[in-house]
């Protein structure tokens, strides 16, 4: 069955679309902040979050090859739908980069040129010692590097996907199988030093050797609940008919137990780093604590314990009602992971409010967009996959 982008789920992204734009219209045009600080930190944490969304599942969908795992077949096309977003939120977040670059935003303090003039009255000793890292070329050069190799990897992925449903055999299966695992070198890579370059390098006096594994794991997570949201939403309509009760149960696992690694993580950076209190470590979390207490803790809170009680058992892996509640809230979760990555080193100060909330919405609304759009573009069924008939008799 194939899918059909409805007139009334298209008219839904619109709308939420057109909140996001008015609300980015009236955020600029409001915002009196440094610089527009607040406005593009908000910007870049959307731009980054629905594009680690995107690079979970094309890191998922080559790993299911590397591995060659048979359970996820029926679902890679979801994956496929997740992924085709990375260019679209690849390339809002390369405009935000350069908006810095030239000026437009003090986000990132090292692309101010005077940190590392020693005759300079902002010159930062610290900052200067991180220049053979920290310098706009060779920042450019890795940004390019890192959205250039997703995006070919994307599309090589889909093409040979697509390519396999007409010809099959074994010989594409064997093609993307090397692919694959040769991805996921590079991914092992550019998912830890993407973060430091977008994310990390914001609090530039700060820095963690679990900062790369702690953002790839919000970004895991998040990628598994968005997979298993868009599923279920296409069994209420009636599609995917060959997904049973154990694959959407395998994905729960998923969710489940990368919620356990994410929380693991968290704890480990913040317990080690508060116990050994050497101040420029700890600064990090006392700007959080002393001025995103609330929304900081609380974030924890629902991205461990939500989990933790509400998906320990078989059957609320397998309860439609649960899976939907519990991954709306997550996801909401690890947004909110992403705003406290940003905001704290970017703006120093906690404010939420119709702006945040509707640029959310429409970068929400274009995801959705784009995801579905991508539906349309195939069948749900890769019908001359090899290991299609094992997905399909799949039972745990």
């Amino acid at each position: 069955m194939e899918f059909v982008f409805s007139k009334k789920a298209k008219r839904s992204t619109f709308v939420l679309m057109a909140i996001g734009i008015i609300s980015i219209l009236v955020g600029f045009f409001t915002d009196h902040s440094d610089h527009h600080n607040h406005f593009w930190s908000n910007i870049l944490v959307n731009s980054f979050f629905f594009l680690a969304i995107g690079l979970g599942a094309l890191f998922f969908y080559a790993l299911q090859y590397a591995t060659e795992t048979g359970w996820t077949v029926l679902v890679k096309r979801i994956f496929e739908g997740i992924y085709s977003s990375i260019p679209v939120f690849g390339g809002i977040l390369i405009f935000v980069l350069l908006v810095g670059t030239f000026g437009g935003h003090h986000i990132y303090h090292w692309m101010d040129s005077h940190v590392f003039d020693p005759t300079s009255e902002h010159y930062d000793a610290i900052i200067a010692g991180k220049a053979a890292y920290l310098n706009k070329p060779f920042f450019w050069i890795r940004t390019l590097v890192y959205i250039g190799t997703f995006v070919f990897f994307a599309r090589l992925f889909r093409k040979k996907s697509l390519e396999e449903d007409q010809v099959g055999g074994t010989e594409i299966h064997k093609f993307l199988y090397k692919r694959g695992a040769l991805f996921l070198v590079f991914f092992a890579v550019f998912s830890s030093t993407l973060s430091w370059d977008w994310l990390m390098s914001i609090d530039t006096h700060w820095f963690s050797t679990m900062y790369g594994w702690y953002t790839f794991s919000g970004m895991w997570v998040s990628t598994m609940i968005t997979a298993i949201l868009l599923i279920r939403w296409l069994k209420g309509k009636g599609y995917l008919p060959y997904v049973n009760e154990n694959h959407i149960h395998d994905l729960g696992k998923w969710m489940f137990a990368l919620s356990f690694l994410w929380t693991y993580l968290w704890f480990s950076q913040f317990m080690l780093i508060w116990y050994s209190d050497i101040p420029e470590e700890v600064t990090y979390f006392v700007e959080r604590i002393e001025h995103f207490k609330v929304p900081y803790f609380l974030m924890v809170g629902v991205n461990f314990i939500l989990p933790m009680v509400m998906l320990m058992s078989r059957n609320a892996k397998r309860t439609n009602s649960i899976l939907l509640l519990v991954g709306s809230i997550i996801f909401l979760g690890h947004w909110f992971d992403v705003y406290l990555l940003v905001i704290p080193g970017a703006t120093h100060h906690w404010h939420y409010g119709l702006f945040e909330a509707g640029t959310f919405l429409g970068f929400l609304g274009l995801f959705i967009y784009l995801t579905l759009n991508a539906f349309t573009k195939a069948s749900f069924l890769p019908k001359n996959h090899p290991f299609l008939d094992e997905s399909k008799h799949m039972h745990i």
